[in-house]
C-alpha cells in the first residue's frame, strides 16, 4: 500500500483457535473509510455481524487506529473499539484517549481484530509487529488497576500501554467498557462485555516513539499542517490553553452553562434545572479538589482534571472528574456531593463500567422506588446506597443483576419502560433535548443509541461554534445535525479527539489528512467520506432491524414541559425528523439503494 500514515499491518486474532494472522490493509477501503470508526464498521458489515448475538463468539471486536495516530498532528491520541453492542444491538464504536493508540501504531500495527472465544482467559501481547496470545487465568477476577500493575510488573512501564477490562466486563455487565493504564475509558456501548464474552482480559502494547512514528507522505506539507492545527487549537474559544475553557475546567466547564440554559436533565429528567449544580461544577472542583492535569498523546489542551478527596469516608484520588460522570452520578440522581461522585467514578474506573449508563440505571431505580414499582429502597441523593449497589451491579447480585442489563431493560423489568431515558436502549448523556432541540434529533438518529458525540449540535446551539444557532428553533436542525454527524464521522475515523472540532474545521482536517496520507482532499471531500461512514453504519443497523420506529425519544421529552430557563418547552422531534430524513435521502429511516450507489458503498460479504 502506498498511503502514508498507515503501518499497513493488522493482527486478526482467532481466539477460538488461539491463532494470529497478519494482514495488509485494503487500500481502496482505506481510501473510502479512512480507519478507526469508518474502517471498523466496514469490517463488521462485510462479515455480516448484524446477524450475530453480540455476546456470542461470532461477534467481532475491532481495536482500531487512524492514519494520523502516532504522528505529531495535534489531538491525534484516540483509540477506537468497534463491535455490535450487547446494550443496544446496534453497531457501536467507543473511543479512549491516553497513549495506547499511539503506542499501538509505534508497535507496528494499525488494528487488532478479535473473533471467536478463548477456552480460557487470555491477553494479547503486541511488540515490533508481532502479536502473541498469553494466559490470563491469574488476572481473571482482578480489577483494572491490579491487572495493570501485574502486567507492568511483568513487562515494565517504559513505552508500555495496557488496556484491560475489569470485573464488569468479565460478568457481562452490558455497559462495561475498556480502560487503559491512565484510567481513560472506552466506555459506552458494552465493548468490555464483548471482550468478557470472549475471555479476552487485556492487551499489552510495547511501542517506543523513537524511530517508529509513521512517515508522512508529503513531508514538505506536513510541518505546515501540524502548525495550522495547533494555531487553531491554541486560539480556540474552548480549546485555548489556560484561557478558561476545557484547559482550565475540563469538560465540566459545561455544568453551570447547561444548567443555566434549563437543559440539565435532573432527577431522571423530571426537571431540567438543578439548584445545587454549582457544587459539582468545573469551577468548584478546580477550587476545592483539583490536584493534577494529565494529558494525552499530542494534545496541548489537557482537559483531564485529576481530583483528590483527602479525608472522610469518600477518600479517593481519581484521574478525571468529567462533566458526563459528574452529571450522571450527581444531579441526574438528585445529588451534589462531589466527594461521593469522585468515589463512584473511581469505582467505575476500577470495575470498568460506564458512568453515564450507571448513573441512569440509578436514576431509573430511584424513580421506580418513588412510584412504588420496586421494593428495594433507593432515595434521590442517597449516595451511600448507590456506592453499595455498584458492587451488586458488577457482580450481578440481587437488584444489581437487573440494573446490570442497563436502565432500559431495568425499567421494563420494573413494569414501566417509560421511566428509562434511553434511545435504542442506550441512556442519554447530560443534555436535555427540551432545552437543546438539536440534541433531541441527535439522540433519536444516533447510530449507537442516545449519544451526544455522533453529532454535537451543542457546539452551535450553546457555544456558538462555528456560528450561533438558536437552541429553541426547530427549522434547520436536520441540516445542522447532518453536518455535525458527517464531520464527526470523519474525525472519528482519523481518530482525532472530538474537541478538535471546537477549533478546527473540515478544511483543516483535509490539510492534515492530505499531508500525512498523501491524497489531496478538500473539506467537501472529507464531508463526503463522513457521510459514507454514517450511511454504512445506518446500513448495518437497518440490516439488524432498526428503522424509523427506533428513531424516537422517551415520551417525557415529547410531552412533559421543561423547567428553568427552558420552562414550558418540549422536544419537537417529529418535525425535525422529517427534515432530517429528507436531507439524508433515507426512506422511513432506511438507507436507499440510490444513496448507497451515490456514496459508492459496496459490501464484500464474508471478507
Amino acid at each position: 500500500m502506498n498511503l502514508g500514515g498507515y503501518k499497513n499491518r493488522e493482527a486478526w486474532v482467532d481466539l477460538s483457535e488461539g491463532k494470529v494472522e497478519y494482514r495488509k490493509l485494503n487500500e481502496e477501503d482505506a481510501k473510502k473509510y479512512v480507519g478507526a470508526r469508518g474502517l471498523g464498521v466496514k469490517y463488521l458489515v462485510d462479515h455480516e455481524i448484524y446477524k450475530v448475538d453480540p455476546l456470542s463468539p461470532e461477534n467481532m471486536l475491532a481495536v482500531m487506529t487512524g492514519p494520523l495516530t502516532g504522528t505529531r498532528i495535534n489531538m491525534s491520541g484516540r483509540l477506537c473499539t468497534v463491535t455490535r453492542s450487547p446494550l443496544t444491538g446496534t453497531v457501536t464504536d467507543s473511543h479512549m484517549g491516553g497513549w495506547t493508540a499511539a503506542r499501538l501504531k509505534w508497535a507496528g500495527f494499525d488494528n487488532l481484530i478479535f473473533t471467536g472465544k478463548s477456552e480460557n482467559p487470555v491477553y494479547l501481547y503486541v511488540e515490533n509487529g508481532e502479536a502473541e496470545l498469553k494466559d490470563a487465568s491469574n488476572l481473571w477476577g482482578k480489577g483494572v488497576r491490579s491487572t495493570v500493575k501485574a502486567l507492568q510488573d511483568l513487562y515494565g512501564d517504559k513505552d508500555t500501554s495496557i488496556m484491560t477490562i475489569g470485573q464488569g466486563g468479565e460478568n457481562l455487565v452490558k455497559f462495561a467498557g475498556w480502560m487503559n493504564e491512565d484510567d481513560r475509558a472506552s466506555g459506552r456501548g458494552g465493548t468490555g462485555a464483548v471482550a468478557g464474552s470472549k475471555n479476552l482480559k487485556a492487551i499489552v502494547i510495547k511501542g517506543a516513539q523513537r524511530g517508529n512514528m509513521p512517515e508522512p507522505a508529503m513531508p514538505d506539507k506536513y510541518p505546515a499542517a501540524v502548525k495550522s492545527g495547533l494555531k487553531a487549537i491554541t486560539e480556540g474559544v474552548l480549546t485555548a490553553p489556560n484561557k478558561g475553557g476545557l484547559s482550565v475546567y475540563g469538560t465540566n466547564v459545561l455544568m453551570n452553562i447547561i444548567n443555566e440554559s434549563g437543559a440539565l436533565p435532573s432527577r431522571n429528567s423530571q426537571v431540567t434545572h438543578y439548584n445545587e449544580a454549582e457544587a459539582v461544577s468545573g469551577e468548584t472542583v478546580r477550587e476545592e479538589i483539583l490536584v493534577g492535569e494529565p494529558t494525552c498523546h499530542a494534545c496541548p489542551v489537557a482537559c483531564k482534571k485529576e481530583v483528590e478527596v483527602s479525608d472522610g469516608k469518600y477518600k479517593v484520588k481519581v484521574e478525571s472528574f468529567e462533566y458526563e460522570s459528574a452529571w450522571a452520578l450527581g444531579p441526574n440522581c438528585g445529588s451534589h456531593n462531589k466527594e461521593a461522585i469522585a468515589y463512584m467514578i473511581d469505582r467505575c474506573n476500577e470495575y470498568g463500567i460506564d458512568t453515564i449508563e450507571l448513573g441512569n440505571a440509578f436514576s431509573v431505580a430511584m424513580e421506580a422506588y418513588e412510584k412504588g414499582l420496586m421494593k428495594e429502597r433507593l432515595d434521590w441523593g442517597d449516595v451511600d446506597t448507590m456506592i453499595a449497589w455498584i458492587d451488586k451491579i458488577v457482580y450481578r447480585k440481587g437488584i444489581g443483576d437487573i440494573l446490570a442489563d442497563g436502565p432500559g431493560r431495568a425499567a421494563a423489568a420494573f413494569g414501566d419502560p417509560n421511566i428509562a431515558m434511553v434511545v435504542k436502549n442506550q441512556a442519554i448523556p447530560a443534555y436535555d433535548p427540551r432545552g437543546i432541540q438539536g440534541m433531541g434529533l441527535a439522540y433519536a438518529t444516533s447510530n449507537r443509541g442516545a449519544c451526544h458525540l455522533r453529532g454535537y449540535t451543542v457546539s452551535a446551539e450553546i457555544a456558538g461554534i462555528p456560528e450561533p444557532v438558536d437552541r429553541n428553533t426547530v427549522e434547520g436542525k436536520g441540516e445542522l445535525l447532518k453536518i455535525f454527524q458527517d464531520l464527526h464521522a470523519f474525525s472519528d475515523s482519523l481518530d482525532l479527539c472530538k474537541f478538535s472540532a471546537f477549533s478546527e474545521n473540515a478544511d483543516l482536517y483535509a490539510e492534515q489528512y492530505s499531508a500525512v496520507v498523501g491524497i489531496e482532499l478538500t473539506g467537501d471531500d472529507i464531508m463526503k467520506i463522513g457521510e459514507r461512514v454514517y450511511n454504512i453504519e445506518r446500513l448495518f443497523n437497518n440490516k439488524a432491524g432498526f428503522l424509523r420506529d427506533e428513531d424516537n425519544l422517551p415520551g417525557r421529552f415529547l410531552k412533559e414541559p421543561a423547567t428553568g430557563n427552558s420552562d414550558g418547552e418540549v422536544c419537537h422531534l417529529p418535525e425535525m425528523l422529517e427534515e432530517y430524513y429528507k436531507i439524508r435521502g433515507w426512506k422511513e429511516g432506511a438507507v436507499t439503494s440510490e444513496k448507497l450507489k451515490e456514496l459508492s458503498i459496496e459490501v464484500n460479504v464474508g471478507a
